[in-house]
Order: structure tokens, then C-alpha cells, then sequence
């Protein structure tokens, strides 16, 4: 046996990755006609909350009940998530102040599972991004990725929680209630899903996913929520619901006696107001970004129709045929899990991924088709063109092509001619301009488009 080299197996080892060149690629590729597009805007109506720092007082009085339980002076673990929610920094402000000002002591707690790398200092980081710091909050942050077993559900579900919190004299959680990306059901991502997968740091969120890919999600949530409230003191939330624009449109604060059932109406609320595309059919969908800014699966699956989740069936619309991913958000930090919803991607997106946090998401959420690369094109040109090339028959007056920011940013986007009759009927969508698609150093840009 040749000790040396079975060592030298076991070693890691430095991978270049090597996609096809332009060359290559043109010599495979039939070039594709780019049809015109236009610029367009959809304005649905939707409610706004007019007063964000009396509705969130509003909502802290509503756990009035349960926090007259706590002793003067006692510490309240606040969760706080990684998402972009359009007015957290107001919403976690006044809630800590509320709490000052009844005579209690809050400390936040980063509530998101695996995110930031899984450490203190990149979980610290990723609520830095979004506005929310010692400083700002006026309290302390405790970011331990340290955690204690509270109990097992008739699963044999392990409930991992962060001994932070299991050290306080109760516990809040604030987050935006909404569609989860995974699945569907009377609870999704809300209140209960960050007291059971946020709060349970790394350790949690790996044994919950583990535990729901079997049983499926709600079940898991309604055994480890019923655990995590019979061991330690959790008060509640306050739920946030955001509209079409992400502009927060409802606050609510929910006791923990009435979780998880008390989440029902407003996510349907949620439901009602989510941000999708105005077709159920596309031959290539354009993302410019993606990001764990944007949706926890880089791109919001209730948008493209695509879960890619063992045991849960995909949703029925849209049904798009390729999706072409252009970019990283910078906030993502390279995290690109989600990548592997698109079909094709570039050279330059992949160079950004940083595979570590990448993986450990992957390996967190046990969502490891999400991480998986598509085809990799040298340049946005030959990426488009890859897409137009594999959806079959092609004609581009009639292909139907929509271009959009990211999966959050509905409001305005770029179709193609093939999809714009009858918009001009529509209330919600205006047309505002002509364009066409060029390039430059085979980077896609959109010019209006004149008359010749």
C-alpha cells in the first residue's frame, strides 16, 4: 500500500475551472435574430402603511399579554433576519425602544439559520448590510452561533436553539411574512419559521430541512414550534406583510399563543399582493441579479415556477423554458445559491460565486440542486443567445421574452415584441418605450430604439 499517495488523495486540491471559449461556443451556436423590445411598467394598486412607527407601537402592544410575564428589568432576545425588508431598520428600532421604555433589557439575535458563512462575524455582517447595528438599534447584538437541544418531536427532529435566546427572559421575532420559495401551506416564511429554522443557527437549520424533506415543511414547523414553546419563553412577533412595490403595507403583533395559526391571514395577505410576472408562459426569462438579498434561493421561486426541492412538486405557472442569470448582487457576497434554478449563466457569475458559502446554504438547507452550475457561456451575448438557441422553433416576432432586474424589482421591465399585444388594454402594465438590445464588448445594454 502506498501510504504517501493515499494521503496525498485525501488532500484538497486546487480546481481551475475551464468553459468553452467564444470560438467554440459560436461554432456550436446558430446565431439567433434579438427581436425589439419594450420598456414597460406594471402599477397594480396596493395598500401602503402610512405610519410605520405607530403601527409597530400598535404591534407591541398587542404582546403586552405575555411580556407582563417577563420581571422588570429582564432580557428580551429580539430575532432579526438577513432578508431586505423594505423598513426593518424603523420596525426593530421602535420594538427595541418600546421594550426600553417598559423597563426591559433586548439584545438582538441574528435569526438566519446558516447565513453570513454560519460564524458570529459574518452573521454580524450580513444585518451591518441592511442597516441594522449596535449603533443604530441601540442595544446589543449577541451573533454566538452557539445552541442547545430543547427537545425531539415524534420525528426524532433534534430542536437545536440558539443558547442566546434560550438564555432570556423571552424572546421576539420580527420578520415579513410572505410565500416561502420551497413550498406551500397555511404557514410559509414568516414568524414561526424563523423561531424554528432561524433561531436554531446552523445545527437547527440543517436537522429542520433534514426532517421536513421527509415529513414536509408545516409538519415540521408545528412539532418544533410546539417544543420550542413549551421550553422557552417566547412572547411572539411582529409580522410584517410588504405589497406589489415592497413598500410595507400591515404590521401585526402576534402572542406566541396564537402562532402559528395567526399567520394564516396574513399570508394570504402576502399571497395577494406578491410581486409576478404578468404571463404564465415564457420561451427565456433574462434575470440581471441574483442574491440571498433578494429571496433565501437567490431568485424568488414563486416568480420563475421553479422549486427544485426533493418531495415537492414544482408550482404550475410560469413554465418557462430557459432562464438566463447575468449577475450577483453585491450584498450576496458571492453566495450564489439559487444558481441552479437558471439554466445558463456567464463565465464572468461564476467567478464571483464563493463556493464556501455556497455550499454550506446547500448543505444547511439541503437544497443542493440550487447550488448546482448551469451552462456557462463566455459573455452576456453568447448567454442570450444560448437561450434563444435551445427553445426550439424560433421566430423573433413571436418569441416571449422578458427581461427583469431581479425577481423582487417587478415594477419595470423588458419584453419582447412577441409579448406585447394586448398589453395596451391592460390597466395595470404601460408601455413607455420602444428599445433594442446591443451590445458592447458583448455586454447587453438596452438603447431606444428610432425610427429609421
Amino acid at each position: 500500500m502506498d501510504t504517501e499517495s493515499d494521503t496525498d488523495q485525501t488532500q484538497p486540491q486546487d480546481i481551475t475551472l475551464s468553459f468553452p471559449d467564444a470560438e467554440t461556443v459560436e461554432a456550436a451556436l446558430p446565431t439567433r435574430e434579438i427581436p425589439s423590445f419594450a420598456a414597460v411598467e406594471s402599477h397594480p394598486e396596493t395598500p401602503v402603511e402610512s405610519d410605520i412607527i405607530k403601527a409597530t407601537q400598535y404591534a407591541v402592544n398587542n404582546l403586552s399579554g405575555p411580556l407582563s410575564s417577563v420581571p422588570a428589568g429582564g432580557t428580551i432576545a429580539v430575532g432579526l433576519g438577513s432578508r431586505g425588508i423594505h423598513d426593518i431598520q424603523t420596525v426593530a428600532q421602535v420594538t427595541i425602544d418600546e421594550l426600553i421604555s417598559r423597563g426591559y433589557n433586548p439584545v438582538v439575535i441574528p435569526a438566519m439559520g446558516s447565513h453570513g458563512g454560519a460564524t458570529p462575524a459574518g452573521q454580524r455582517q450580513t444585518l451591518e448590510e441592511i442597516g441594522l447595528n449596535e449603533e443604530t438599534l441601540g442595544c446589543s447584538i449577541d451573533a454566538g452561533m452557539e445552541t442547545t437541544v430543547l427537545g425531539e418531536t415524534t420525528r426524532g427532529h433534534n430542536i437545536s436553539f440558539a443558547q442566546s435566546a434560550v438564555d432570556a427572559d423571552g424572546i421576539i421575532v420580527i420578520n415579513r411574512i410572505k410565500p416561502h420559495t420551497n413550498f406551500t401551506g397555511y404557514i410559509e416564511s414568516g414568524l414561526s419559521k424563523m423561531l424554528t429554522v432561524g433561531l436554531g443557527k446552523q445545527a437547527g437549520a440543517r436537522t429542520f430541512h433534514e426532517t421536513a424533506l421527509t415529513n414536509g415543511y408545516v409538519d415540521t414547523i408545528e412539532r418544533a414550534l410546539e417544543i420550542i414553546c413549551d421550553t422557552v419563553r417566547v412572547i411572539g412577533g411582529i409580522g410584517i406583510v410588504e405589497n406589489f412595490h415592497e413598500q410595507t403595507a400591515h404590521i401585526d403583533g402576534i402572542p406566541a399563543d396564537k402562532l402559528p395559526e395567526a399567520e394564516t391571514s396574513l399570508l394570504t395577505r402576502a399571497e395577494s399582493y406578491l410581486p409576478t410576472l404578468p404571463f404564465d408562459d415564457l420561451d427565456v426569462l433574462i434575470i440581471e441579479k441574483i442574491g440571498k438579498d433578494i429571496s433565501g434561493a437567490g431568485m424568488d421561486t414563486n416568480v420563475v415556477g421553479r422549486y427544485r426541492v426533493l418531495n415537492a412538486d414544482n408550482p404550475d405557472t410560469p413554465a418557462i423554458s430557459r432562464i438566463v442569470v447575468l449577475g450577483l448582487t453585491e450584498t450576496t457576497h458571492g453566495n450564489g445559491q439559487g444558481i441552479g434554478l437558471a439554466d445558463i449563466t456567464t463565465a464572468n457569475v461564476v467567478s464571483e460565486l464563493d463556493f464556501e458559502q455556497t455550499y454550506t446554504n446547500a448543505l444547511t438547507s439541503a437544497s443542493v440542486s440550487k447550488a448546482h452550475l448551469p451552462l456557462v457561456m463566455p459573455s452576456e451575448r453568447h448567454a442570450i443567445q444560448a437561450a434563444l438557441g435551445t427553445i426550439g422553433q424560433y421566430d423573433p416576432q413571436t418569441a416571449r421574452i422578458a427581461w427583469i432586474s431581479d425577481t423582487s424589482q417587478l415594477s419595470q421591465f423588458h419584453l419582447s415584441t412577441g409579448l406585447l399585444p394586448g398589453i395596451e388594454a391592460t390597466d395595470s402594465l404601460t408601455i413607455k418605450q420602444r428599445m433594442e438590445l446591443c451590445f458592447t464588448d458583448d455586454i447587453a445594454r438596452f438603447d431606444p430604439l428610432t425610427d429609421s
